[in-house]
């Protein structure tokens, strides 16, 4: 089994459900007024986080997760774009704890992961009001 084939496989599959996924997004709020024009220039996408679990057959499989950011306010965004390394770093650091406490074979939990993530944003920036958002959530 070439694993290096599978993970670029992997990347290749969540590059474009996003690419696909970004047009109808941005259309959707563009048409319905409620300030989506705003929320596109405040987004910050950040790469995909990985990290190592294992599967239900014994074997050595790969969770992404897609994360950014959304910060309304100009002065936390400055500082988001500033703290950039500091949230990819805490980013990793959860997205490895979660995976290590996962069942082989089982789901990852998606709320849990949300919810430490979003408390790491609040931390690593020093206040809340940036909105953590997640894209994909993927076990290969």
């Amino acid at each position: 089994m070439d694993r290096r084939a599978l993970l670029g496989l992997a990347a290749l599959t969540v590059t474009a459900a996003s690419t696909a996924a970004a047009p109808a997004i941005a259309g959707g709020g563009a048409g319905g007024g409620g300030g989506g024009g705003g929320s596109t220039s405040s987004f910050i996408r950040f790469p995909i986080v990985t990290a190592t679990i294992l599967r239900s057959n014994g074997q050595r499989g790969v969770l992404t997760v897609e994360t950014g950011v959304d910060v309304p306010d100009a002065g936390l965004r400055a500082r988001a774009e500033q703290s950039a390394p500091r949230l990819r770093a805490a980013y990793n650091t959860v997205v490895q704890q979660i995976a290590s406490v996962m069942l082989p074979g089982a789901p990852p939990d998606v709320e849990r992961l949300v919810t430490r993530l979003q408390a790491v944003t609040d931390s690593t920036l020093g206040r809340s009001g940036a909105h953590l958002l997640i894209g994909t959530v993927m076990v290969a």
